[in-house]
């Protein structure tokens, strides 16, 4: 669920950058875009580590299904 929503804000601002002509403007679209990439990093990183962590299959699932995986 995450990964979904960082995808479709970084698909908008991508959308905006193209059409914004300001360079103070497409700097800002274009940092926000590079932070973008970080939080969907580390929510993997996170991901990864609960996966590990968490032994028991069916709360695994359950993590997965509240978008939390």
């Amino acid at each position: 669920m995450t990964r979904d929503l960082l995808k479709t804000i970084e698909g908008l601002l991508e959308g905006v950058q193209g059409d914004v002509e300001d360079p103070d403007a497409r700097y800002k679209l274009r940092t926000a875009r590079q932070l973008l990439s970080v939080l969907e990093q580390r929510n993997e990183d996170v991901s990864v580590a609960v996966s590990e962590a968490v032994s028991d299959d069916e709360l695994r699932e359950r993590l997965r299904e509240l978008g939390y995986l």
